[in-house]
């Protein structure tokens, strides 16, 4: 790959992806979404603080900033798709627009997939739509599908660029949701 290409590649889905439609809809409305639900500015933190049918939209246009980057430059290459779409990941969790903040960076890794190998997105939103409905828990549906992606990316042929890929989007979703882990382990402890 030209490192030129790779380079816009990596810059133009980092700022796609730091561009926050949470925080915007909620400074629309004139809502501090640090100071309500989870503090969290994301997809599932709206549907909490303004309802299901913003949550939704939110949701949308985080799949939409991981998908646009990684299928625009995967039609240069697989590679450039790959470090594109991880890119916006990485955008969306670390904004420079919102001081080093951001979601959880699930939606946006969807969208990137759907991007990459949109094979996977039925499969992945199966698993976590299942764990989800049994458990009413979305953080684990999120981080069953992010371990159901590399299980996804190993038993499918992919190449080992894309394996790679698979499991730093993985592991990146996994430590996204290390305080939900942490928080909800503690409750169960004090109700035990």
């Amino acid at each position: 790959m030209n490192a030129v290409a790779v380079l816009a590649a990596a810059l133009c889905g980092y700022l796609v992806g730091a561009v926050s439609p949470a925080v915007l809809l909620a400074r629309s409305r004139h809502i501090d979404l640090r100071a309500l639900g989870s503090g969290n500015p994301g997809a599932t933190n709206v549907g909490r603080v303004l309802g299901f049918r913003w949550g939704a939209t939110v949701a949308l246009l985080d799949v939409l900033k991981g998908f646009l980057p990684a299928a625009a430059f995967g039609l240069a290459g697989e590679g450039l798709g790959l470090v594109a779409g991880a890119a916006a990941v990485v955008g969306h969790v670390s904004s420079p627009f919102l001081r080093g903040r951001g979601g959880k960076g699930v939606a946006t890794a969807f969208g990137a997939i759907l991007g990459v190998a949109p094979g996977w997105g039925l499969a992945l939103l199966a698993v976590f739509v299942a764990v989800v409905g049994l458990t009413r828990w979305v953080a684990l549906g999120s981080m069953s599908a992010a371990v159901a992606l590399v299980v996804l990316s190993l038993v499918d042929g992919a190449t080992a660029q894309v394996r790679v890929w698979a499991v730093f989007l993985a592991l990146l979703i996994l430590a996204r949701h290390r305080t939900n882990v942490v928080t909800r382990w503690r409750a169960w402890r004090v109700y035990r």
